[in-house]
């Protein structure tokens, strides 16, 4: 039967301490070791681990896939970040602020290469089925930020289009982290793929429910700034729904909001959020919500493993999606 999420966080945590990257160029690898060390939840990696010893393998077997999708996913956000001029990741400098925006870039490059080569540590058959997945999945993040770029200045974005924006750009690597310890436990095609589907329909689920709590999450318990997409005119799911539904005098006066960026937002955020609220976009987020975290379980049933196994991977995904608001 799998162990707690705690255990294998501890685990991976070790194997990471033991992989010290420290050595010349300094520049180039001393900030690949600092976002490594920032922490983050380790998420993906986890459920590498837990998916491969679901099957029946040691999770010890999938340490190095689970090190690559940290990598990787470590490596998008060092580049995020610099397109974002962002400041801070995790409460502490990003890297292109502590170091430069060339350093940032060559040490995310690396980070992306190292993650590739943690792959030739498995036999041929399973690097190959591993690479493909993984160069699958890169792809689609890169897509998806893309879109989420093109998405900031175009006044045409459609809710469809959105989800599959978040699809792209946040779930496919939770899908992929997934079917990655899987495929090292020799499970069924079958077996893969719905857990695949798990994930990415949870990582789905997910990101509404982070769009949700952004504008309605308790500033105490929520961890980041509520209301910091609406300061930041961030046409998320709620936005583009209130849109579509709002009278047209109203969805101007919203479209004028997204287009100024006041020195006191607290009552744009009121007033958005009053909008929001009238338009029925909190009902229809949160239905989207359900609908999504029903087709990730519904998945998840599909997989032929144990009912303690799957009840583990139930209860990851219950308490992902039950945060405070």
């Amino acid at each position: 039967m799998l162990s707690s999420l705690e255990f294998y966080q501890e685990e991976f945590e070790k194997h990471l301490m033991q992989k010290s990257i420290l050595k010349e160029p300094k520049n180039l690898y001393e900030p690949i070791q600092y976002i490594l060390n920032i922490g983050g939840k380790r998420l993906r990696p986890l459920l590498t681990l837990m998916s491969c010893e679901a099957f029946g393998k040691s999770y010890k077997s999938a340490m190095d896939a689970a090190l690559a999708v940290e990598m990787f996913h470590n490596f998008s956000l060092i580049h995020d970040d610099i397109m974002d001029a962002a400041p801070l990741r995790r409460g502490h400098m990003t890297v292109h602020e502590k170091w430069d925006t060339n350093v940032g870039i060559l040490s995310g490059d690396l980070m992306l290469i190292s993650a590739y080569q943690h792959f030739e540590n498995y036999e041929p058959q399973i690097f190959q089925k591993l690479a493909k997945l993984f160069s699958q999945t890169a792809v689609k993040v890169c897509e998806g930020q893309q879109f989420d770029v093109d998405y900031e200045v175009s006044e045409d974005v459609t809710i469809a289009q959105y989800l599959k924006m978040i699809e792209y750009k946040t779930a496919v690597l939770l899908g992929a982290a997934l079917e990655m310890g899987a495929i090292i436990a020799n499970a069924p095609a079958a077996c893969s793929k719905n857990l695949y589907a798990f994930g990415k329909y949870l990582g789905i689920a997910f990101q509404l429910q982070d769009d949700f709590l952004d504008a309605f999450g308790d500033p105490q318990t929520f961890g980041k700034q509520v209301g910091g997409d609406i300061i930041a005119n961030k046409k998320t799911f709620l936005y583009l729904y209130a849109i579509d539904k709002l009278p047209e005098i109203h969805a101007k006066e919203l479209q004028h909001l997204f287009s100024i960026y006041p020195e006191k937002p607290e009552s744009k955020i009121e007033v958005v959020k009053q909008m929001y609220e009238q338009s029925g976009a909190v009902e229809a987020i949160q239905e989207e919500i359900d609908r999504f975290t029903h087709k990730a379980f519904e998945h998840l049933e599909a997989v032929k493993i144990s009912a303690e196994n799957k009840l583990v991977f139930k209860t990851l995904g219950e308490q992902l999606m039950v945060r405070s608001v």
